[in-house]
């Protein structure tokens, strides 16, 4: 539950959009050849350690389903490992799984296995790799409730001295039917898949939008889509600091009144104590995606950039860049919807806004992403056509 505001002044009405833009088209978006399936693969993730990106997707056939992963390269990606398979995971295209490398090169996969079906009961599961990824160790989890209700939504991420942060959506005090609250909690594991502490972050957060976390000099920053008790539900932040995660703090002031989760989550990057956090809110029945600033690791965020030019469904993705920061959302116009991407900075200022892609308006489309390794942008998102599933990717090099 929120429990302070982060941003003193600006309403949404204020918000800035149409400042002097930045460029004229600052990005050359290049597709790359795709490490997937070219038929039946979905549910995209990149994250970043180091100078080492890795791309991660779901291939299914019948009722199995593969957690596969690549490396990027120099000549593009490298051919596919497997992480983890299954007959009885539970499979959604906003609640996907992941691979992450950690200092030492140690690969951590998570993915969610069902223990129930009828009440779609869920549970997190970790495996780690010390060989590039041709062994595996046995599952493990980071909750230890043994209940049979929803844990996922998982945001994963190295931290030093060779340790993995999880962020988790975890649903085990609505056992009781009369309590409804998801919580947010997190835990850290070494690199031998001994877990040291887990913690709650908050007690009443929206049920099913997408967690993000990004790594500042100061530690992570955690963000969500809040739940008040009257069902606001905007996006807030939690920071790691001295050892504890911070009260919950409202990014901007929204106001958005649901009583159904928007299945929407918020994005996060952070480059030193530079944090840019991405959201989606619909407030009025308006579709509308903002980008907001911090220069002090997320203890203040300044005034809400807007970032669609019309009408956004949301399903936003963000990268901090030298000055300013790219973004992604879709946007529906004229009865289509496009992957939109433009470089925005704390200013308020804004590029002209760039189509990647045209994508199915619909949630098989699912949560595209972006990330930045070094000095380039990486790109990847799901395109459907006649009922099959395929990821696509493409790179930037940052003008």
């Amino acid at each position: 539950m929120r429990t302070t505001a982060l941003l003193a002044a600006a309403a949404l009405a204020g918000c800035s959009s149409a400042r002097t833009p930045i460029d004229r088209n600052p990005f050359t978006i290049r597709p790359i050849a795709s490490p997937a399936a070219p038929r039946g693969s979905s549910e995209p993730q990149l994250t970043v350690s180091g100078d080492r990106a890795i791309l991660s997707w779901v291939e299914t056939s019948g009722a199995s389903a593969t957690l596969k992963f690549a490396e990027r390269t120099g000549g593009g990606w490298s051919p596919p490992h497997q992480a983890a398979a299954g007959t009885d995971w539970f499979l959604s295209w906003a609640d996907v799984p992941s691979v992450v490398s950690l200092e030492d090169g140690t690969l951590v996969a998570q993915w969610l296995q069902s223990t129930d079906p009828h009440v779609e009961a869920y549970d997190v599961r970790l495996a780690f790799s010390h060989d590039e990824g041709r062994t595996w160790s046995q599952p493990t989890t980071p909750h230890h409730d043994g209940t049979k209700t929803q844990h996922g939504f998982v945001s994963m991420f190295p931290m030093p001295a060779n340790r993995v942060g999880l962020v988790w959506l975890d649903g085990r005090e609505t056992v009781v039917p009369e309590n409804d609250n998801m919580t947010v909690r997190a835990a850290t594991f070494d690199r031998n898949g001994r877990e040291a502490a887990e913690t709650l972050i908050d007690d009443r957060v929206c049920d099913c939008c997408p967690t993000a976390v990004a790594m500042t000099s100061s530690g992570p920053i955690a963000a969500f889509r809040d739940r008040s008790a009257k069902e606001v539900r905007d996006i807030s932040v939690s920071r790691f600091v001295n050892g504890a995660w911070t009260p919950s703090a409202t990014v901007h002031d929204d106001g958005w009144t649901l009583e159904a989760c928007p299945i929407n989550g918020p994005a996060v990057a952070a480059r030193g104590r530079d944090v840019v956090v991405a959201w989606f809110t619909a407030k009025q029945d308006q579709g509308q995606a903002f980008a907001a600033f911090s220069r002090d690791g997320g203890a203040r965020f300044g005034a809400p950039v807007r970032l669609d030019d019309g009408s956004s469904l949301g399903r936003v993705a963000v990268a901090m860049l030298d000055g300013g920061a790219a973004a992604m959302w879709v946007e529906f116009a004229d009865g289509r919807a496009e992957l939109k991407l433009r470089r925005v900075d704390s200013s308020g200022r804004r590029s002209p806004s760039q189509t990647v892609a045209g994508i199915n308006r619909d949630r098989a489309s699912g949560n595209a992403r972006l990330v930045r390794r070094g000095g380039e942008l990486l790109l990847a998102w799901t395109e459907t056509t006649d009922g099959n599933s395929a990821i696509k990717t493409a790179v930037i090099s940052q003008p």
